[in-house]
């Protein structure tokens, strides 16, 4: 009995090294935070295009038609120009760096009386890596929103 007794204990040692020499499945590391930059738009002939400028590598986007914006966090009504509403959002994305400080020295909210449907431009939330803006427009339109890279941005694209 005490030979198989001896017998565990080396093979409980011998697992338990082995054991410890295995390196721990790693976490995945936290994605990088892009951070904006700049808000550009620009009237084309059948649309309308919003650019947010970033830097950092291209966040998951995604877009869809609301009834009425909020801003994140304190879900107060966004107030700005627009029938149609078009909410984007962006992650991990951030408009601030690591200090607190803003990346993106453009105002939080303005009209676009340039372009041919898109009204209004508001920046509603920056908030735990989501970073989301909103769109206010004259008339149902389709959109589309995509990312490039190279550098990085987010396009909003509105149909007149």
């Amino acid at each position: 009995m005490n030979g198989k007794i001896k017998t565990f204990a080396v093979l409980a040692t011998a697992l338990l090294t082995m054991v410890a020499l295995v390196p721990a499945a790693s976490a995945q590391a936290p994605a990088q935070t892009t951070v904006l930059t700049g808000v550009r738009v620009g009237k084309h002939a059948d649309f309308d295009r919003v650019v947010l400028d970033f830097t950092g590598p291209a966040p998951q986007v995604s877009a869809q038609v609301v009834d009425q914006l909020y801003y994140d966090g304190s879900g107060k009504p966004v107030e700005i120009d627009g029938t149609y509403f078009l909410e984007v959002r962006s992650t991990p994305a951030a408009a601030h760096d690591d200090n607190g400080q803003s990346t993106y020295p453009g105002p939080r909210k303005f009209t676009t009386p340039q372009l041919g449907n898109v009204q209004a431009f508001a920046l509603t939330g920056d908030f735990e890596g989501y970073l989301t803006v909103g769109l206010g427009y004259r008339r149902i339109a389709s959109h589309q929103v995509f990312t490039l890279t190279d550098p990085t941005r987010v396009v909003i694209d509105i149909k007149h």
